[in-house]
């Protein structure tokens, strides 16, 4: 599915499907670790679909220090760790697939890393390799305000914004006869109700 353009992504956590579209049709993925960290952005936190209807997911970060993304650190002094496992098996444990994938996921987010942009790079890492896709990630050097010769989405993909291309198409969802579809959520409820397919998708 890789295409011949590059494209250029803000570091997410459990990225959208929006994210993880364009990150599929790219030849390279280029994760921006040079800019500010934006707060209410992917950057750290994710959407999943619970039976209520869809819910934020945190990563609580400390707010001292440097603001660079690659430098901004995880704060563990909340259980963060055990409320998204929680939310996320609950929400998912009835879908098709989760049972094969979740052990991979739930391991890295575990692993107590000590930087934000780490955590991210491992899972998005960790789900294109279950899901295929073979466009390599590679991190900036530096930070550039208008980049040539690649497409910039650091701020397309936003969730106070619906993302070019929507409305997205339907596929199975765990709650779809109480609520209905609901587009670009993070790319583990498309992992987790579609499987295989989900790469078909995207």
């Amino acid at each position: 599915m890789e295409g011949n353009n590059e494209v250029l992504l803000s570091t997410a956590y459990l990225p959208p499907v929006a994210w993880f579209s364009a990150a599929a049709h790219a030849r390279v993925a280029h994760i921006e670790a040079c800019e500010s960290f934006q707060k209410q952005s992917y950057r750290n936190r994710c959407a999943i679909c619970t039976a209520d209807g869809p819910q934020t997911l945190q990563v609580p970060v400390l707010h001292s220090g440097s603001r660079l993304i690659r430098d901004i650190r995880i704060d563990y002094s909340k259980s963060w760790q055990h409320l998204h496992r929680h939310a996320i098996s609950t929400a998912y444990g009835p879908s098709p697939f989760y049972q094969y994938y979740w052990d991979g996921i739930d391991a890295i987010l575990g692993k107590n890393h000590q930087f934000l942009f780490d955590l991210n790079l491992e899972l998005t890492e960790k789900l294109m390799e279950l899901m295929h896709i073979r466009t390599p990630l590679v991190p900036t050097a530096d930070y550039e305000t208008e980049p040539g010769g690649i497409t910039d989405l650091r701020s397309s993909i936003n969730p106070k914004r619906e993302p070019a291309g929507s409305p997205f198409k339907e596929y199975y969802q765990v709650f779809n006869s109480r609520l209905g579809f609901v587009p670009n959520l993070s790319i583990i409820d498309l992992l987790f109700c579609e499987g295989p397919e989900a790469y078909n998708y995207l």
